[in-house]
């Protein structure tokens, strides 16, 4: 039962001990990445025993539930948490590869495990006072690498971020609050049936709340407007596990609050959600020119795919969520770190000053094609095997508006796609590029660490077409979990 703390507690210990080696760059890179490694291996390592031994339960400190900080261990949460430290490692390496870590102060190391701890603890809380916790763990650290050896620009887009995300803690914080006036608890498993017990209205009004505060974090519509104006202008490697993990936790948590709560109400407002945070996504995406801003809107797009598993709310749909989760995660990062490839090379990420890539860098071309036709789910690749699933529990629902726009968005996805491919590696530039003096000429070479990390990314978004039937029945049975309430009460109480 230890396993379910150490990847909350691995990343903390390594946050402490990297700060004291700032003066030692290097030791500091390598001790970070072992510590991320540890983390890694205990989280595999967790995932093997709940798959054994079934939903884990871990009571800190030796108070028992739901007096003390409960952590809860299920499949979809050892699952996601795999895929996602297994991202975050690889992201590190890039940064080292990019140079992110050398501003002053160096705090680059520590505050990016800092972020890999709320990461994991958002994941495995069992409380929704420390899910709190966690989100405000991950904001503070978030704001620090966006504004690490930023500018004025950055600095404003920063502010945008942060108050955006400290209104939503304030409404989460409001909204636990309530939460425990009412019932006595903020225990996830204690509110099962005290929840219930509730009118049905103060359970509409709490849950709408709740999931209003957990629709910012993952920029739903009409929470969305903050997303494109803050990941864009951020180092590449921090908006790419910005844009991996921290939308896919904040759909993560809409998941678990709406099967721990039961909060099947909301079903219709959370479907018209999910259509329409598709569409506007994937339609601001076309409207772009510069190709970060392009993929930030895709966030935002592929966000309404998962949301529709969770609106469907069957076992299918929760199962197609959570795997489409798993897909998003590394699919989003390596489209992002490809970006950042690429503006090494020419200096620029805008679509009129770029063309012709194919020829200069085809490794390049080659790690753009697969992440993109995996995220217009184009098969065999993992797009298609998560896409296919969300529009096949539509279709066993009969939500065929719902069925039409997923299309629609998917379809959309695949021209916007189109456009990064002919203005960035096709064609010739409007304009061009600021570090080619001569566009025909050979491109800058990106650092080896930066090339390498990208295709081991690509190379995990291959993992799961691969194994695709393997991934579907893990992301069915984590469905299966994720509404057997039963089991999980039975969990943190024995």
């Amino acid at each position: 039962m230890s396993l379910v703390a150490l990847p909350v507690i691995i990343p903390i210990l390594g946050a402490g001990l990297t700060l004291t080696l700032s003066r030692w760059l290097q030791v500091q890179r390598v001790v970070s990445f072992l510590v991320l490694v540890a983390t890694m291996v205990a989280s595999i390592a967790l995932l093997v025993e709940v798959e054994a031994d079934g939903i884990a339960a871990l009571n800190l400190g030796g108070w028992p539930a739901p007096v003390g900080i409960t952590l809860v261990a299920d499949l979809a949460a050892t699952g996601l948490l795999v895929v996602s430290v297994a991202v975050i490692l690889l992201v590190h390496l890039y940064s080292i590869g990019q140079g992110c870590d050398t501003d002053r102060p160096r705090v680059f190391h520590p505050v990016y495990l800092v972020l890999c701890a709320g990461v994991a603890m958002s994941f495995l809380t069992g409380d929704f006072f420390n899910l709190f916790v966690a989100f405000e763990v991950m904001l503070i650290a978030s704001y620090v690498l966006i504004t690490l050896g930023a500018g004025q620009q950055r600095i404003r887009a920063g502010m945008t971020y942060v108050v955006i995300n400290l209104l939503a803690s304030t409404m989460l914080l409001t909204a636990v609050g309530l939460v425990y006036a009412a019932t006595g608890t903020v225990n996830m498993a204690d509110l099962v049936t005290k929840f219930e017990a509730l009118p049905e209205s103060s359970r509409i009004g709490f849950g709408a709340l709740l999931l209003a505060v957990f629709a910012i974090k993952a920029a739903i519509f009409p929470f969305f407007f903050w997303l494109p104006d803050s990941y864009p202008t951020a180092p590449i490697s921090v908006t790419a596990v910005f844009a991996g993990l921290l939308t896919k936790v904040g759909i993560y948590t809409m998941i678990r609050t709406t099967t721990i709560l039961d909060l099947d109400e909301l079903q219709p407002l959370l479907l018209w959600a999910a259509g329409i945070t598709m569409i506007i996504g994937v339609v601001g995406a076309i409207a772009q020119d510069d190709m970060k801003r392009i993929l930030s809107f895709h966030i935002i797009s592929q966000v309404g795919y998962m949301l529709m598993g969770l609106a469907i709310y069957t076992v299918a749909g929760l199962a197609a969520a959570v795997l489409y989760i798993a897909h998003q995660i590394p699919v989003k990062t390596v489209l992002f770190l490809v970006g950042g490839l690429i503006e090494h090379t020419t200096g620029t990420a805008a679509l009129h000053r770029l063309g012709g890539l194919v020829r200069r860098a085809p490794v390049i071309a080659a790690l753009f094609a697969i992440s993109a036709l995996s995220l217009a789910g184009i098969p065999p690749l993992s797009g298609f095997l998560a896409k296919f699933s969300v529009i096949q529990a539509g279709l066993d629902a009969e939500r065929w508006l719902l069925v039409a726009a997923s299309l629609c968005a998917g379809l959309l996805t695949m021209f916007s796609m189109s456009k990064i491919w002919v203005g960035v590696f096709w064609g010739e530039p409007d304009d061009p590029p600021p570090v080619l003096a001569d566009p025909d000429g050979p491109p800058l070479r990106p650092p080896a660490l930066m090339v390498w990390s990208t295709v081991a990314m690509v190379a995990v978004t291959l993992v799961i077409p691969v194994f695709g039937m393997a991934a579907y029945d893990l992301s069915e049975r984590a469905a299966i979990d994720l509404l057997n309430r039963d089991a999980y009460v039975q969990a943190v109480f024995p």
